[in-house]
């Protein structure tokens, strides 16, 4: 299936469809604030959102109930925060842009071990998405 939305270089996502993203995500603007632990770390939020929008629009295109819907844009959001978290905890992952943080917490099982936060029922969610 093709998809409706598409990435044009660094100017970013050029879609018909974007009123759909706002519906379905429409806080996603203040994500980056809801994340931080200090003023510092809303323009890595802001980079993580970037890298996040063409996962959030590709399951806009999925035909996923909106129930489902919301569960993964709820993991994705918990994913930044998570992130967020990483960086302040390990200064390796500090020193990493959002997309390579991202890449090194993602991985063939799923997501990050947030157990800490999580029964494993919900670890098994989070990771579905």
């Amino acid at each position: 299936m093709a998809s409706k939305h598409r990435i044009v270089g660094n100017a970013g996502i050029v879609s018909p469809a974007m009123s759909d993203l706002e519906r379905f995500v429409p806080d996603l603007p203040d994500w980056p604030a809801s994340w931080r632990f200090e003023d510092q770390d809303v323009p890595f939020g802001q980079a993580l959102v970037t890298i996040l929008t063409p996962f959030l629009l590709h399951l806009l295109d999925s035909g996923y109930s909106r129930k489902t819907l919301n569960r993964h844009r709820d993991h994705l959001w918990m994913l930044g925060g998570h992130l967020i978290e990483v960086r302040h905890e390990d200064p390796d992952a500090a020193a990493m842009d959002a997309r390579t943080l991202v890449l090194n917490q993602i991985h063939e099982y799923g997501g990050p071990l947030i157990s800490r936060h999580l029964n494993e029922d919900a670890q098994n969610a989070f990771d579905a998405t």
